[in-house]
């Protein structure tokens, strides 16, 4: 699949037997519910505490003051740009490779609990998708899998992590998670006022491959559909893949058919995929990218308020250097 196939080409436990840190109280022990991405209401007689979490969904928690007992990732951990500068200390890494999560070692945590985000294309929570290994849909029958849903929104998803946080016993008062909200909000408003100065301005997220060039649908991209609400004016493509309807699917050939001011990158491996479309004579045969209008997209991985803040502003930066009439 290629959301995931990007993702891949791009130890003791805290406490024994409790699966929050420190920073939380782990709920109060009565009875739990959360709403999940799937439309389900999981239930539980008290809260759950030994937490295994894909490695985004992870980072969203710990932003919240929840630590999971375990955390498997798509591809190496350093590289994982949900991760990064996270203290992982205590944490098991059950994977570093999409589809592949070590079953024994999870199985032995004994988890309460499992979080993941929901994707509605594929019905599926992130890493257990169809055409995973056995051992990922083995853990997936440890314990209820649950996380908010993916497309709509960012802003939605960041709601979801926030509200299943509290619901496992976390006090998001906190000074450093209004400050972080507060950066937030700011950086959406910049970016609001930045695109509405660009009057005309039109941007087309794409993501290259050797074989092809990957044309995103803001409508199945949280983010895009964000930067989409916020007023930038992204370029959705008439011919998605009818069996994975994130792309269209370009040939190299034809990776000028869309004419945006701007590119936004797909930037989960960029300097790989800049490479690779840079390798590709008829890369350049997009006016943007011949004018250098060419900035990095946050593709799939955002979970907190204080990356999506920087992310934004980043954005701002460069628009504010785009020429709107470029076609």
């Amino acid at each position: 699949m290629k959301r995931l196939l990007l993702l891949s080409a791009a130890s003791a436990l805290l406490v024994a037997g409790c699966g929050s840190s420190a920073e939380t109280d782990a709920g109060d022990g009565g009875s739990w519910s959360y709403t999940s991405g799937d439309g389900k209401t999981y239930t539980a007689d008290s809260t759950p505490q030994r937490i295994i979490a894909q490695g985004e969904a992870a980072a969203a928690l710990i932003s919240f003051g929840i630590r999971p007992v375990a955390i498997y990732s798509n591809d190496p951990v350093e590289e994982n740009k949900s991760l990064k500068d996270l203290d992982l200390s205590g944490i098991k890494i059950l994977s570093e490779t999409y589809g592949q999560i070590d079953a024994e070692t999870a199985a032995g945590l004994e988890p309460d609990l499992i979080v993941a985000s929901y994707w509605p294309l594929e019905k599926a929570y992130g890493g257990f998708e169809a055409g995973v290994e056995d051992s990922a849909k083995k853990v997936a029958r440890l314990a209820d899998v649950v996380g908010p849903a993916e497309g709509d929104s960012v802003e939605e998803k960041l709601a979801g992590y926030e509200e299943l946080a509290v619901s496992l016993g976390a006090d998001v008062d906190s000074t450093d998670i209004a400050a972080d909200k507060a950066t937030f909000e700011a950086a959406v408003e910049r970016f609001r006022t930045t695109v509405a100065g660009k009057e005309g301005l039109t941007s087309l997220a794409v993501s290259p491959a050797e074989d092809l060039l990957y044309v995103a649908v803001p409508g199945e991209a949280s983010e895009l559909s964000d930067f989409e609400r916020w007023g930038l004016d992204i370029i959705d493509p008439d011919a998605p893949d009818p069996d994975f309807a994130y792309w269209e699917n370009l040939s190299w050939e034809n990776a000028d058919k869309y004419q945006p001011d701007v590119i936004l990158m797909d930037d989960r491996d960029a300097a790989n995929s800049l490479q690779v479309a840079q390798g590709q004579p008829t890369w350049k045969n997009i006016k943007a990218v011949e004018a250098g209008a060419v900035v990095p997209w946050p593709a799939y991985w955002i979970h907190t308020y204080a990356d999506y803040a920087e992310q934004l502003d980043q954005l701002s930066d460069r628009f504010e250097t785009i020429d709107p009439d470029l076609t």
